[in-house]
């Protein structure tokens, strides 16, 4: 066994990768290796249990996320498994431990009035930037969705918007240069590629422009040319504080489109699937927290169906 280091793994693991895996997801790893495995374990020839348990309690000291520290870990594990499987290191067993007063966050959404309060500015002041706020809130399409939504992705016959790309910025690394560039894929996941049905109102409004409109030009800008999420977030923040509704993250308009769903009693795998997540585990995790008044109800009807 002829040891390397871990950086020395980590640049031949990426090579043995990049071929697999989107230009995003290679993106994200490489980042990860930059600005926490190689400053770590860099120069380490073994990762011993010991060492990552400490490096795990200090990143979310640090404030990182129990999730954020996970993702992290998974990319050292798969670059440990490279260098195990070459012979250039030795495989060691971890079982990390993660403080149990990481409870998670509660979830940003809108209050049903404000939700209620964006959809009736979009309806009369209508722009083709603030119909994208409006279709994340009707549909729960991701920023990166919205901005890659094409006029020919919209079938009025059917009343269904078809999801099929998205857009973001990513961290590319050549050598010693570093840039961002903005590249269009396809979806997050498999699931991600679906198709969600429009809303009467929505229906309404796209209606008339489909007739005119260009199918290949993108929906926010209506042009061939997209706008990207960042510039599309700060048009959505000046709008939501032009609106004096509260602050919220883009992606807050998702949750409320999916916490919305559950309030009205929908099955929870419908939802999973117009929210394209890869499995309803997800949803269920992130959505459904019954209140006591829904725990009684459950109760009762299963008395009831018991006949007491």
């Amino acid at each position: 066994m002829s040891n390397k280091t871990i950086r020395e793994i980590a640049e031949a693991w990426k090579e043995y990768k990049r071929p697999y895996v989107k230009q995003s997801t290679m993106a994200a790893y490489v980042l990860i290796l930059e600005n926490h495995v190689l400053p770590e374990f860099g120069d380490n020839d073994s990762l011993h249990e010991h060492e990552v348990q400490a490096f795990v309690l200090k990143k979310i000291e640090r404030g990182l996320s129990v999730k954020s520290v996970k993702d992290i870990l998974i990319v050292l594990k798969m670059v440990m498994k490279f260098g195990v499987k070459n012979e250039w290191m030795k495989h060691y067993e971890w079982d990390i431990k993660y403080p149990a007063n990481n409870q998670p966050k509660e979830l940003e959404v809108l209050s049903v009035a404000n939700h209620k309060k964006i959809l009736d500015y979009v309806q009369h002041n209508f722009t083709f930037m603030s119909l994208g706020i409006y279709i994340s809130l009707c549909t729960g399409l991701r920023i990166g969705e919205i901005c890659a939504l094409k006029w020919s992705d919209i079938n009025v016959a059917d009343g269904t918007i078809t999801v099929q790309r998205t857009i973001e910025r990513i961290y590319v690394v050549e050598g010693d240069k570093k840039h961002t560039q903005l590249v269009i894929n396809t979806p997050k996941t498999v699931n991600s590629c679906r198709e969600i049905p429009m809303s009467k109102e929505l229906l309404a409004m796209v209606k008339p422009m489909k007739k005119v409109v260009n199918g290949d030009f993108y929906v926010l800008t209506n042009e061939d040319k997209p706008t990207e999420p960042r510039t599309y977030r700060n048009y959505y923040n000046r709008l939501m504080e032009k609106l004096d509704i509260p602050k919220l993250k883009y992606h807050g308009l998702r949750h409320s489109f999916a916490t919305r769903c559950i309030e009205a009693g929908c099955d929870y795998k419908t939802v999973s699937v117009l929210l394209g997540h890869s499995n309803i585990s997800t949803t269920l995790n992130l959505y459904v927290h019954p209140n006591m008044e829904q725990k009684k109800r459950c109760i009762n009807k299963m008395l009831k169906s018991l006949g007491k």
